[in-house]
């Protein structure tokens, strides 16, 4: 029997279709799985062996075989072997079923009355394939028609839209949980004492040069008192750290060191530190800041005069 794969090309694809399966099954992080787990490397090499035992013991097989075929066995193989892909019969009976074409022998049968100087019609029968796919179009036509026209789908600009609406109210609630892909916006204060001795050591391994160990302000300024040049606040402490301070003599931005969930935490054990009265504080910089969100406390209503005092 003919093969219309070549054995080197056969292995070929077998050996690479189950490197891919491999590396698509096998979570190996940025490297190739063959490279990362050595046993990988060591199955793949075993089972390649196997395929070129497997085509070799193939081919040894089918030449004992011919060998000890009679010579008339041998010119019925060589004919069978020799005939061609389309002369095959089974690529003759699938397209025979795929065009209900009749034989060239029978084509008489169809001819039709048509004349056109001297060229003849058939009446062949539509090919089935082409006839199903006709009516597929027809009632796809009709569901459309009925869906976007008559029932007011959503079209696929609508679907969109929706989508990429939802897609920001799940980014949104992604950020409140995901502490690496937190920013000014969505920055809260942590009270939680674990949360502020972790930021107190932060504040010790990065900020006690310039603010000191009390954060009474040395070269950086005083952060315990109630003013502040880029503004108070979590969400202004912590675009500081993430951006930096004043062009040229402001902190440095500290988002190439620090994670958002680390700066979250100095930021809070800073703002911590309010009231602490540092001794041999730096002198007030910046502005008084005072949070705009925070509730009003109520006017403490007004004395009512003595009418009985002497005057």
């Amino acid at each position: 029997m003919k093969k219309l794969i070549p054995a080197y090309l056969r292995v070929t694809l077998i050996f690479f279709a189950v490197l891919g399966a491999m590396e698509y099954f096998i979570d190996s992080g940025d490297k190739p799985a063959f490279i990362k787990f050595p046993m990988v490397s060591l199955f793949l090499f075993v089972f390649l062996f196997l395929l070129i035992a497997i085509e070799i013991t193939v081919k040894a097989v089918d030449t004992i075989t011919y060998q000890l075929l009679t010579e008339e066995q041998k010119i019925k193989l060589a004919e069978t072997t020799n005939i061609s892909f389309k002369d095959s019969s089974w690529y003759k009976n699938l397209m025979k079923m795929l065009t209900k074409s009749v034989p060239i022998e029978k084509e008489g049968e169809l001819l039709l009355e048509h004349d056109y100087d001297g060229i003849k019609e058939l009446d062949n029968n539509l090919p089935p394939w082409w006839v199903y796919l006709f009516y597929i179009c027809i009632i796809f036509a009709v569901v459309y028609l009925v869906r976007f026209e008559i029932m007011g789908a959503d079209n696929q600009e609508m679907e969109l839209k929706k989508e990429m609406a939802q897609a920001q109210i799940d980014i949104a609630e992604y950020k409140k949980t995901a502490p690496d892909l937190m920013d000014e916006k969505t920055v809260t204060l942590l009270t939680d004492p674990a949360d502020l001795a972790a930021g107190k050591a932060i504040f010790t391994a990065n900020c006690v040069p310039c603010h000191r160990a009390d954060a009474g302000g040395q070269i950086g300024p005083n952060l315990t008192d109630d003013q502040w040049i880029l503004g108070g606040g979590i969400k202004n402490v912590f675009h500081t750290l993430l951006n930096g301070g004043r062009d040229g003599k402001g902190m440095i931005s500290w988002k190439g060191t620090l994670k958002p969930k680390e700066m979250q935490e100095v930021a809070s054990y800073v703002l911590s530190l309010k009231g602490s009265n540092p001794k041999d504080p730096k002198a007030p910089e910046g502005e008084i800041w005072v949070d705009e969100n925070a509730p009003k406390t109520a006017a403490a209503a007004p004395v009512a005069a003595d009418s009985t005092k002497v005057k």
